[in-house]
């Protein structure tokens, strides 16, 4: 029996995060990890290292937190990577409120209830954007880091199902009009 690979994963963190911060660290100790740093106070700076590190690592999961949702929320409608996201208290819509998400994307958004910093209302709204059957929104009893999930793990199986998601979908053929 062969051994499978690790998951792949590429890491966006937040303004007030770093390659060094609890979700890169717990993500680096499950997967292979790249948590590229960034100069936050430079949005198109930091799309274009993340697509940068993308187009070279080659993730299986992109999991952008906070202002790295942003981020990849613009990789995803700019074409820069169309697989498997994942999408931690995301502010896209903070700082773009026309952001949406493309078409025919696996894209899951997890937002805390007790988020004070990024109207939960965002998520929704984003959320519908996508297409139907490809989007989820999963609404926690968190705050805006996202503490009590990232403690217990939820973090680690939400990128395990959204990958196992994406790849059964991948696998399935789809019919012909």
């Amino acid at each position: 029996m062969t051994e499978r690979a690790p998951l792949r994963v590429q890491f966006i963190h937040g303004l007030e995060g770093s390659p060094q911060g609890s979700k890169a660290r717990l993500l680096d100790e499950h997967f292979d990890t790249r948590t590229p740093s960034m100069d936050t106070s430079d949005f198109e700076g930091c799309v274009a290292r993340q697509a940068e590190v993308l187009a070279d690592f080659g993730p299986d999961v992109l999991v952008g937190s906070s202002f790295g949702g942003a981020v990849a929320v613009a990789l995803l409608s700019r074409g820069h990577w169309t697989g498997p996201t994942l999408l931690l208290a995301q502010a896209a819509r903070h700082y773009d409120p026309a952001a949406a998400l493309p078409e025919d994307r696996s894209v899951w958004l997890v937002h805390g209830l007790g988020d004070t910093l990024i109207d939960i209302e965002e998520s929704r709204a984003l959320a519908r954007t996508g297409t139907p059957g490809r989007v989820r929104l999963i609404e926690v009893d968190d705050d805006h880091p996202l503490h009590r999930s990232v403690e217990r793990g939820d973090l680690i199986e939400w990128v395990e199902a959204l990958a196992g998601e994406a790849h059964t979908a991948s696998e399935v053929p789809r019919s012909r009009s």
